[in-house]
Order: structure tokens, then C-alpha cells, then sequence
């Protein structure tokens, strides 16, 4: 089978950890990011070359970054890039039309790139491509209730095909009262994952959603096709009005990590229910909190129990467990003010690495760079500033006005404002500097690019 990874996403939900531009799917908590995960246990039931992933020009780079950390040769055409993001039901058609058009009738697997989900699901997953292909249904994948959660949506299962049963009814999220009634009903939350046979899947789209079907069967331009879609999700568009629709109960661990709750059930606790990474926790009489902060930085807490402490350079959360679903309503208050701290952070991530702002003025920037092996940036200048490098570890390839020359850790170069630069990495570790940006006006938007390895204007 065929899998396609839905990798978009707004970073609202595990703010200030995950910003617009860095959303929580590309975010490492552990050996490998929440993506990363995903694209291994596609890597089990499908062949690399058939696993696709949908996702935007911002984040492509995250992508392709983070499988080549795997180890992985993926061809990059496997990106699929949006235009804008208009949900999943264009997002899926966008993936199934490529997978028809490239090896004609599959069934393909339909994954969100940030979710936790047992490895062991996916022979589960695998094995029901039966009841997708020969039994022409659309397949979901519902999990057992393990408590009356309301932050799910539900769904009702009846009759009995062999592996799965018909779906009777999609239910939206309930309150907490209304979830136990759902779960003594047999009902099962619904995962978001999906198992679709290319034929019917467009057989049931031209019915459900005749105009999605129409735009994405009749124009060959992306880019025409989301300027006339509507923005809608798979459930609302097709899965709900379909009556080929079937759901497969998956007896595995599962966790969309919708908010820092989730996240806390999901890590590993010290001996008072604590959740600590990246700091050190010095607790009082405090049990039950999950706390981050970053560099090793001590933390005391004292008669604190069941909250939340995310602690980034820029931003300071600090939340009950039980509210952190509300971190999206300050995002959207930030958004309302044009507030970047909605978008980034102190450690913005490049295609080629990232730098973390260590200090700023009207006037001056210091950053710390970090280059990734056998990667550069581009050949630039800038109109209204100075920079000064200071190589810390590795060795820099550094071009200035056409001549080429190295730097090592402990030396430093100097940039004139209006040069023509380029700072590579030729080595295979990390390079490391500290830039010292000096001049009347330091935005990031005094940048002219006459190269970009990446295709940046």
C-alpha cells in the first residue's frame, strides 16, 4: 500500500514550543519528532519511494531535513506542496491524484504527521487494504475509549464486515457527560487515520463533494485548484455523507496530542508524577506538573501540583493541566496583534540549519548560526548592515565578492554592508558562529538574493 502524511499545521496547540512556522509535528521531544515517528511506521507497510507528503513552502525544508536525519534517499517530488491549506479533504485529494496518476489503481494509508500511535498498529492498518479495495469502503480507524474524553470526536460502529464494521453515525465532540453515554453505546473516538482505494475514493468524492471532484479531475494547475475549493475536512466532506463507509477498531496505544495534557500522559515521570525535559526540577511538595525549559536551566516548584511551566527565550506558559486547551485563544491573541511571537521564536529554522537570537536593539543582532553539514547559504548582500563571524565549531567556506576562504574555530571575519557573501559548511559536523549584525536597520527584510541552493527569492 501507498501512505500519504499529512504535514501541515498551525503550531498553535503546544505553543510556545511550537510556533506557526515551526508547528509540534517537526518539534523533537525524544530521539525523533513526532514526524519522523510517523514516517518510519509508513516505512513499514510502504515503500519509501511510495510515501508522500503533503504539506506548505514553509515546511518542506523541515520535511526533507528530517527524513534525510532517518537516513532515508526520498525523492523530493514526494513533497507535495500547497498552495494554501485548505483542511484535509484537499490535502487528501491533492496526495490520492498523484498516487492514481504515478502507479494507477492503490490503496493508500492516510496519516497525520503528529500523532503517537503504536508501531503495531500499522499490520492492523495494512491488513484491512482488503475491505478497502475488494469491499469498496472508505476505511477510518477508531480507538477504544479509555476515558470520556471530550477533546475527541466519536464514532458509532454496527454491522460486522470481518475486520471492521459500518459506520452508523459520526459524532462530534461531546461534553463529558455525553462521552460516557457514547462509550457505554460501544462507540469508538475517531483517529483522523484512513485507508482509501484511489477508485473509490473519487467515486465517492464526485458524489459527496461534486465540486472538489470536478476542480481536481479537470485542472492540471495546483494552483487553480485551491483558488476554487473550499477549505473542509475529509469527516464534513465526505465521510459523514458516504454510505460506503467502514471503521476498523485498532487495540493500540494512540495519542493526537492535542494540548500539553496529552503530551504530560504520553512522556515518562519521575518519582512524583513530574514531567521534566531539557531543565532540572527541584519540586517541593509538587507533584504531577510537567515543566520545560531549555539549557539545563533549575526549576523549583513549591506546593505546585497539576500544571503546566513551558519556559522558551521569548515566552513564559504557565497553565493548569486541566486549561491547556486554551493556549490556542492566546496564539489567536497574539495573531490579533501581529505579534511574531505567534509565528517564531528566538531559534527560527532554515533549510540550511537555524539561528537563535541571543540579543537585540534598533541597531544590533547577535545570533548564534548553526549551519548543517555540507550546506550554505545563499549569496547575498545587505544594504544596512555590518557582520561580524566568529566561528565557534567546525570550519566555515566564506565568499565575499568573488574570493573563497576558510575559517576556523577561535577566528573571526568581517562583512562591509552591500558585499556580496555566502557562509557554506563543507565539513561533516555542524558549524557553529556567532554573528554580530551591526548598522542603522537589522531587520531580516534587508536581504537581496542572487543564489539560493533552495529556490528562495
Amino acid at each position: 500500500m501507498k501512505s500519504i502524511i499529512l504535514a501541515g499545521g498551525s503550531g498553535t496547540r503546544l505553543w510556545p514550543l511550537s510556533r506557526e512556522h515551526y508547528p509540534k509535528q517537526f518539534l523533537k521531544i525524544g530521539e525523533y519528532s513526532l514526524f519522523q515517528q510517523t514516517f518510519l511506521r509508513c516505512s513499514e507497510v510502504s515503500d519509501v519511494s511510495e510515501i508522500f507528503v503533503v504539506t506548505n513552502e514553509d515546511q518542506k525544508f523541515y520535511v526533507i531535513g528530517q527524513i534525510q536525519e532517518l537516513g532515508y534517499d526520498y525523492p523530493k517530488e514526494n513533497v507535495l506542496i500547497e498552495p494554501e491549506g485548505k483542511n484535509t479533504l484537499p490535502a487528501i485529494c491533492f496526495g490520492m491524484k498523484e498516487i492514481r496518476e504515478r502507479f494507477g489503481e492503490s490503496n493508500a494509508g492516510i496519516f497525520s504527521s503528529d500523532h503517537v500511535l503504536d508501531s503495531r498498529a500499522m499490520q492492523t492498518i495494512s491488513e484491512a487494504k482488503s475491505l478497502a479495495s475488494r469491499g469498496g469502503y472508505l476505511l477510518t480507524f477508531g480507538i477504544k475509549p479509555t476515558s470520556p474524553n471530550t477533546g475527541y470526536g466519536y464514532i458509532k460502529p454496527a454491522e460486522n464486515l470481518g475486520i471492521g464494521q459500518k459506520v452508523s453515525e459520526f459524532r462530534e465532540k461531546p461534553d463529558e457527560e455525553t462521552a460516557r453515554r457514547y462509550i457505554e453505546e460501544g462507540c469508538l473516538w475517531n483517529s483522523g487515520m484512513f485507508l482509501f482505494n484511489t477508485e473509490t475514493f473519487f467515486s465517492e468524492l464526485a458524489q459527496c463533494a461534486p465540486e472538489i471532484y470536478e476542480s481536481f479531475e479537470h485542472n492540471e494547475d495546483i494552483n487553480q485548484v485551491y483558488a476554487e475549493v473550499p477549505s473542509i475536512s475529509v469527516d464534513y466532506g465526505v465521510m459523514e455523507k458516504s454510505q460506503k463507509v467502514a471503521v476498523v477498531p485498532l487495540q493500540y496505544k494512540w495519542s493526537d496530542l492535542g494540548n500539553f495534557a496529552a503530551l504530560y500522559d504520553e512522556l515518562d515521570k519521575d518519582s512524583d508524577d513530574n514531567v521534566v525535559y531539557d531543565c532540572e526540577l527541584l519540586p517541593l511538595d509538587s507533584q504531577q506538573n510537567l515543566v520545560h525549559s531549555r539549557n539545563g536551566k533549575l526549576i523549583s516548584l513549591i506546593d505546585v501540583n497539576d500544571m503546566i511551566v513551558v519556559d522558551t527565550p521569548d515566552a513564559l506558559l504557565i497553565s493548569p493541566k486541566e486549561s491547556s486547551q486554551k493556549v490556542k485563544q492566546i496564539v489567536n491573541q497574539l495573531k490579533e496583534k501581529n505579534d511574531s511571537r505567534a509565528k517564531i521564536g528566538q531559534t527560527v529554522y532554515r533549510p540550511w540549519g537555524s539561528y537563535t537570537v541571543l540579543e537585540a536593539s534598533n541597531n544590533h543582532v547577535i545570533k548564534k548560526i548553526v549551519v548543517m553539514p555540507e550546506q550554505k547559504l545563499s549569496l547575498q548582500l545587505h544594504y544596512h548592515r555590518s557582520e561580524h563571524w566568529v566561528v565557534v565549531t567546525g570550519m566555515a567556506e566564506v565568499h565575499v565578492n568573488g574570493d573563497d576562504y576558510f575559517v576556523r574555530p577561535g577566528e573571526s571575519t568581517f562583512i562591509r554592508a552591500g558585499e556580496r557573501h555566502r557562509l557554506g559548511n563543507p565539513s561533516k559536523i555542524p558549524l557553529g558562529i556567532i554573528e554580530v549584525q551591526l548598522g542603522e536597520y537589522v531587520a531580516e527584510d534587508d536581504i537581496v538574493r542572487f543564489d539560493d541552493v533552495y529556490g528562495r527569492s
